[in-house]
């Protein structure tokens, strides 16, 4: 399916900020239909991350530089991926879970694509909710 064209959002979260509640707020906020996460900087002091083939968040605390994030989202459904490296350069990531709270800044850029939407739905080979994209009516 083909987006008719794509506008262009700058976020930056502050300290205390919840990294992905404050984006699914966002697109609930601004009634977004079909987004991707193009680049995002900044840092994390709490990460929540579901791990490869694991069924529950792994949550610490730290000093995290935001290294990746990649994804999209719309007000029907949330999917993200973080790459996130400590005080040491050792590098981890997996699925954002909710409870990432920013440290000091995550500037966020998005772009956001007319003409279709993203939902998630079940999907029966893999037991997840799955990226359906429909066009817009």
């Amino acid at each position: 399916m083909k987006a008719k064209s794509a506008s262009y959002h700058t976020l930056r979260l502050v300290p205390g900020e919840m990294l992905k509640e404050t984006l699914a707020e966002w697109a609930q906020t601004h009634a977004i239909d079909a987004a991707a996460i193009i680049t995002c900087v900044g840092s994390l002091k709490k990460a929540a991350i579901r791990y490869a083939n694991s069924n529950a968040a792994t949550i610490t605390e730290g000093k995290y530089e935001i290294v990746s994030l990649t994804g999209t989202l719309s007000r029907h459904g949330i999917h993200l991926h973080i790459s996130l490296s400590d005080s040491d350069g050792k590098t981890t990531g997996g699925h954002l879970m909710d409870g990432c709270e920013i440290f000091t800044t995550a500037e966020i850029v998005l772009a956001v694509f007319e003409g279709v939407v993203f939902k998630r739905l079940p999907d029966a080979t893999t037991g997840y909710l799955e990226l359906n994209v429909e066009k817009k009516t």
